[in-house]
């Protein structure tokens, strides 16, 4: 039987790396795990979901210094933003949380980590820093970049992607978003409360594209109303550099008239979707079968080479952070404890951090359409919620995805802390729990979540306080209502 140098080598220290080394480890594995940063924590901790949701809880915080007056409280006079202090914000909290991505934890769980850029020689062996370095099995986690179209122009302007718009010194006068995506719209309604103009692009006729028009409309119309600006249906031409910012020159098709538009700001920010970090590994070499994407993986997150397993951003399918955790998790299983667990994604919740956030778990209206299967809906408004009124938060719905048996296809909650509310129905829908269950649940007076409760015993009312029961309930007890 050969010798390896480790039983388990791991490349890539984001969510997904670190999710496997830390499981591997502490079952007596021995790991390395190899990062081609200076510091673990990957995409998220860095560029990512941290110093997005610190940015985010920023900006809002001033959004409603400048509401004070709705609150009944004296007005508030918005000073311009040092965005200096915010990217400290950020990175302080980033280096807090870095603590338990840190070298020193990971050592402690039996894990040796390794900084470089490591390539493959064969399924077994990788070379980095001139050496070869061997594992029973392999797993690619390397994460995702910026994808960089070739628009015209573009590669000749400066320009900013998530890799560096958290550490701006300057808040920038205006801003031009490419992109209609979570990032983009999570930025766009972060700077606008900033003090910043800002613009979004969009070559779709609606934001968020992989969500309902009309729950994505909820999220549009909040940032209108906070002054974020939208062109939709348009295909970038040009950019280009003119004097104190950036160009972009816009062809857009309405109503089959053609027509061009020029639209400036000082920064631009391209946010068109992620490219998997694969380049450097030499996947050709050792017939790992992947593309542009990602890596192909079987539902065991194995490649078409079997002792090399890949999860997170590498593989192009769900690129969310608690989605590379599950995948890591997954690979544990497989790949150390050597039983067959497969990785299922039919109720993989996400979230966008706007405000109203929009939350979904499980099928929306569109891919059930495009699935062919055939639903129903019941739909709440959050105005008829008691804590949203109080709180001046009424602005958002609920919509239940029934399947012809009434039981759930999916939720999508576009509302003030939407990812929040979505945990119930995450819970339910995993634990097979019914409609009546949660309807017939207690919930705290006044919260938000209340709304769970109401719109699942929306369908059962309609069955209880029908005339057909009323007619029984009248036969039986001369009720003479």
């Amino acid at each position: 039987m050969p010798i390896y140098d480790y039983d388990l080598g791991i490349i890539g220290g984001g969510a997904a790396g670190l999710t496997v080394a830390a499981g591997a480890g502490q079952l007596g594995v021995k790991v390395l795990l190899i990062e081609k940063e200076n510091r673990l924590g990957g995409d998220c901790l860095h560029y990512g979901c941290v110093p997005s949701k610190t940015l985010i809880r920023t900006a809002r915080v001033r959004h409603l210094m400048g509401k004070a007056q709705n609150f009944g409280l004296p007005p508030v006079k918005l000073l311009p933003v040092d965005y200096s202090k915010v990217a400290e914000r950020i990175s302080s909290v980033i280096s807090e949380i870095q603590k338990h991505d840190s070298v020193e934890r990971f050592n402690s769980l039996g894990v040796e980590v390794k900084f470089g850029s490591p390539s493959f020689i064969d399924n077994h062996s990788v070379l980095m820093d001139c050496k070869a370095v061997s594992a029973r099995s392999w797993v690619i986690a390397t994460g995702s970049s910026p994808s960089v179209p070739p628009i015209p122009g573009l590669k000749d302007v400066p320009y900013l992607t998530n890799m560096d718009i958290f550490s701006l010194q300057n808040l920038p006068s205006s801003l031009l978003i490419l992109g209609g995506g979570p990032i983009a719209i999570e930025m766009a309604q972060a700077f606008q409360r900033l003090g910043c103009e800002v613009t979004v692009i969009q070559r779709g006729d609606h934001i968020l594209s992989r969500e309902d028009p009309d729950m994505a409309q909820y999220v549009m119309d909040g940032m209108i109303q906070d002054g974020v600006k939208f062109i939709l249906g348009a295909k970038v031409e040009q950019v280009r550099e003119r004097a104190g910012g950036i160009e972009v020159i816009l062809e857009s098709d309405q109503k089959g008239a053609s027509s061009r538009n020029i639209v400036s700001g000082q920064k631009l920010l391209v946010a068109l979707g992620r490219k998997a970090n694969l380049t450097t590994l030499n996947l050709d070499k050792i017939g790992i079968i992947h593309n542009s994407n990602g890596i192909d993986v079987d539902s065991r997150m194995r490649t078409s080479v079997k002792n090399i397993y890949a999860a997170g951003d590498a593989t192009g399918k769900y690129r969310f952070t608690h989605a590379a955790g599950y995948e890591g998790g997954i690979i544990v299983t497989n790949a150390v404890l050597h039983l067959p667990r497969k990785a299922n994604y039919k109720w993989l919740p996400w979230c966008t951090y706007s405000d109203p956030e929009l939350a979904s778990v499980g099928l929306n209206e569109s891919r059930a359409k495009r699935l062919g299967i055939k639903y129903s809906t019941v739909v709440e408004d959050f105005s008829g919620n008691d804590r949203a009124l109080a709180e001046g938060e009424g602005r958002g719905r609920i919509k239940l995805l029934l399947d012809h048996k009434g039981k759930p296809l999916g939720v999508q909650i576009a509302a003030v802390h939407g990812g929040e509310l979505l945990g119930e129905w995450v819970a339910a829908v995993n634990g097979s729990v019914g409609l009546a269950t949660l309807a017939g649940a207690i919930h705290p007076y006044p919260t938000l979540i209340e709304i769970n409760k109401k719109v699942a015993g929306k369908l059962l009312g309609e069955k209880i306080f029908s005339d057909r029961v009323r007619k029984i309930l009248k036969m039986f007890f001369s009720y003479r209502g």
